[in-house]
């Protein structure tokens, strides 16, 4: 039996491992804290999928018996055509997770490291160590962007490899500027791909982000991964693709699964038809209460990590393991500790409900 104090302690702990079984930190906190916790954890997006996304798949389950084969490549289809892509530039999988694995599997190998941004999200790293290849760390740059100039310096002193930026980055939500990703595609090495993680980048209201799909269209050496998890609240889902070219989307469909979920892929085009009105209208919120939350944290002197992404780094000025407990304790559960930034709180945006309840377990925990 697992007691709440070794819950809160294995959160708290923040142990770093890839695999949604080795995030403990969910599963132990969410059987002991109160049904009515504000789940402010994992950069889920509140309100979850569209109506129209419910009604397929509400359509489809009782043919969820077969496997769907004869669709798939009509999924692929749509799925490019909504970045202007042919289904040959772009391949489907389990969230940006899966695509993410099959591009390092593809692309790193005995004598071809991966090269990170570091903090950044911790799976291409963790898959990469698991192959047992080469991973180089490149810190980010005081703005919290990546350094992409030394990352193109390590890939060229390693005759290769994967470069990974996601951009907006998890978890600083901070963004490296369409110029530095101009100027790393434009420099890549030989035998050098950069992998770029767009995962939230529906969120960024900035005019320095800029996506790099374009580069994809072009024939560059570019992998694109994305998300229906984040904006269009499919995390639970599994649905996302990455976008390359073909020769790229050939030699990474091996690695991974043959088969689409039926339903996720139902949800992810009836989502898609109505376009961008759905992925604006959710922004615009999200923004909104971004904002206010960014407004609230100057007004109490609380340093803060610009955003622009559905989540925000705040500066607790103390170990952050230190307050997680008391956070728990009243029903709030923030993100995880990140050892690099060891006295920033991830928080997820939620709604307006969650912010005004973080805000006053933050004011009680944090600032006492």
């Amino acid at each position: 039996m697992i007691s709440r104090r070794t819950a809160v302690a294995a959160l708290a702990g923040g142990a770093v491992q890839w695999s949604e079984a080795a995030f403990a930190q969910r599963a132990l906190v969410r059987a002991k804290l109160p049904s009515e916790t504000a789940w402010l954890n994992a950069n889920e997006f509140p309100e979850g999928p569209p109506r129209s996304a419910i009604e397929a798949m509400t359509s489809v389950l009782p043919e969820a018996w077969r496997y769907h084969f004869q669709e798939f490549g009509e999924v692929h289809s749509a799925v490019g055509r909504s970045v202007g892509l042919s289904g040959e530039e772009v391949l489907v999988g389990a969230g940006s997770s899966e695509n993410i694995h099959a591009a390092v599997d593809v692309f790193t190998g005995p004598s071809r490291p991966l090269i990170t941004m570091a903090p950044t999200f911790e799976a291409p790293e963790y898959v990469t160590r698991a192959l047992g290849r080469q991973v180089i760390s490149v810190p980010l740059k005081s703005d919290y962007s990546a350094d992409v100039r030394r990352m193109v310096d390590e890939a060229a002193k390693a005759g290769g490899g994967l470069i990974y930026v996601c951009n907006p980055n998890n978890p600083t939500s901070s963004i490296t500027k369409k110029a530095d990703i101009d100027w790393l595609v434009a420099n890549l090495p030989a035998g050098a791909v950069a992998l770029i993680d767009e995962a939230y980048i529906h969120f960024s209201e900035s005019p320095d982000l800029a996506s790099a799909i374009p580069y994809v269209r072009q024939g560059k050496d570019v992998v694109v991964t994305r998300t229906f998890s984040k904006i269009y609240g499919m995390a639970g889902l599994r649905i996302g693709f990455a976008c390359a070219k073909p020769e790229f989307i050939r030699r990474m469909e091996p690695f991974r699964d043959s088969v689409i979920s039926i339903v996720s892929a139902r949800a992810a085009l009836a989502a898609l038809e109505e376009g961008n009105e759905l992925i604006a209208a959710r922004r615009a919120k999200t923004g909104a209460i971004r904002s206010g939350l960014c407004g609230w944290l100057r007004e109490n002197g609380i340093r803060y990590i610009e955003p622009h992404g559905n989540f925000m780094m705040i500066d607790v000025r103390r170990d952050v393991r230190e307050v997680l407990p008391g956070f728990f304790r009243q029903g709030v559960a923030p993100g995880r500790p990140f050892p690099a930034l060891p006295n920033m709180l991830r928080v997820t945006i939620g709604t307006d409900a969650d912010m005004e309840k973080f805000k006053r377990v933050f004011l009680d925990v944090v600032k006492t």
